[in-house]
């Protein structure tokens, strides 16, 4: 007999991931299956992540404690962060007065700047947050029509960089590096040779391959897979990255396919979708900004799709301390900056089956044609099955004569799960609406 439990939210289940324990099972690697990450001891690891870019650069050791402590408390497991940040952060000085680098020379990094990133990283790992340490923006290399630079790397510097952050953390198990930083390798130039120097220069200064997890995080591609577009092939490139960026109606699930399907097979997630109070395509007039249900949907459509995990942005606070004329950028030293984050901790997978979630088996999209018209999203895992209508919209799920043991709806806004044993029609909890004021922004 087949059992069959209906999730109408996600399976990511009815439990709440309460605040982190030390980071104590080891750096994260590959699972074996290729398709999530694990501790070195094998404990599952679930990329549930931030973006708080200028977290090095703009906030004071007191402020960066309270912000990891307050994500810890909410369930993250991952906070995304840059040694050379984006705004003016070969420049304008951190809180204490130092900039990163002498002469904007990568080669000649100072030691005062990343004494205060060292802090931070030891914080985390103190509160159970893994740092995805990105040793520079993508400005850096190339500047484009909005980035501050100056541009300061070559293939040969950025070895030498590379080298010396690897170095530095090496013995700092809760860092996963990040190259790239929202740029896409310009055809006809340097930058893959740079970037690809780089990560040569990481592994040397950790002392091998083992001790380095990497990724690349790009700029949106749609269909061509992410980062995974110039690094599949590279043995330094452990996991892809999309960013899928801040529009509504992308198609999420099906970009996350393209790398999913990839060989040789990697981990992928989408490591900046949309934001939350995001201007909707960068047009707020028109637009408006995003919302709880615009990150919820986002999320559930990667994690069907296969990611191992996934990343959360507030407009309002990734940038810290910047104020900036016709944004909606503050400052909240509490770091409840987004007001769905001011409730409860997300719903996250069930802690007893960890791994199964749906980067075991992803299946398409289907269309429920006969009932509602909706397109469904279904995963397997062992005899168990998830499905997800992003409309909140009743559906029939055909069983093809198998008994259902048991079947469950689940609430996307708060989680909360509701039996209906036997039954081919699930009534859906709640209908979807796009509120802000809920507890369900950042699910992962």
């Amino acid at each position: 007999m087949k059992k069959l439990i209906i999730w109408a939210g996600f399976l990511l289940g009815h439990h709440l991931l309460q605040a982190q324990q030390p980071f104590t099972n080891g750096r994260l690697k590959v699972s074996e299956n290729k398709r999530y990450l694990v501790h070195q001891n094998g404990t599952p690891f679930f990329w549930l992540g931030d973006t708080a870019w200028e977290l090095f650069h703009r906030l004071n050791r007191e402020e960066a404690e309270q912000y990891l402590k307050r994500r810890a408390e909410q369930g993250f497991t991952v906070v995304q962060a840059v040694a050379l940040a984006e705004f003016d952060g070969l420049k304008e000085p951190n809180p204490y007065g130092e900039t990163p680098l002498l002469d904007n020379d990568p080669t000649k990094p100072n030691e005062a700047y990343f004494k205060h990133i060292d802090y931070i990283v030891d914080k985390a790992a103190q509160y159970g947050i893994v740092i995805a340490f990105l040793p520079t923006w993508g400005d850096k290399l190339f500047k484009s029509t909005w980035g501050q630079g100056p541009e300061i790397f070559n293939p040969t510097n950025a070895r030498v960089y590379g080298r010396y952050v690897g170095n530095r953390y090496k013995n700092r198990e809760n860092i996963v590096w990040i190259l790239g930083g929202d740029r896409m390798p310009r055809d006809g130039s340097q930058d893959v040779a740079v970037w690809r120097a780089m990560a040569e220069g990481i592994q040397e200064g950790v002392g091998g391959t083992d001790k380095a997890l990497m990724s690349y995080h790009p700029q949106p591609n749609g269909m061509e897979g992410g980062a995974s577009k110039w690094f599949q092939n590279d043995d330094w490139f452990d996991f892809n990255m999309h960013q899928n960026g801040h529009c509504r109606y992308t198609p999420v699930y099906d970009q996350i396919s393209v790398s999913y399907n990839r060989q040789p097979t990697k981990p992928t997630m989408d490591a900046e979708p949309i934001y939350e109070d995001h201007p909707v395509c960068f047009n707020v007039k028109d637009l408006g900004t995003s919302n709880a249900y615009d990150v919820r949907v986002y999320a559930y459509l990667d994690l069907f799709a296969g990611a191992h995990g996934h990343t959360y942005g507030c407009h309002r606070k990734w940038p810290a301390s910047i104020l900036a004329a016709g944004t909606r950028f503050t400052r909240c030293p509490s770091n409840d900056l987004c007001p769905e984050t001011n409730d409860r901790p997300p719903p996250t997978r069930p802690r007893t089956r960890p791994v199964d979630y749906c980067g075991k088996q992803p299946q398409p999209g289907r269309t429920d044609s006969g009932h509602t018209g909706q397109r469904l999203c279904l995963c397997v895992f062992g005899r168990r099955q998830a499905v997800y209508g992003q409309s909140g919209k009743d559906f029939r799920q055909n069983h093809h004569g198998h008994l259902v043991r048991s079947a469950y709806g689940q609430n996307p806004i708060g989680g909360h799960l509701r039996q209906s044993a036997g039954q081919a029609i699930f009534s859906a909890l709640q209908r979807l609406r796009p509120r802000l004021d809920t507890g369900a922004r950042r699910y992962r």
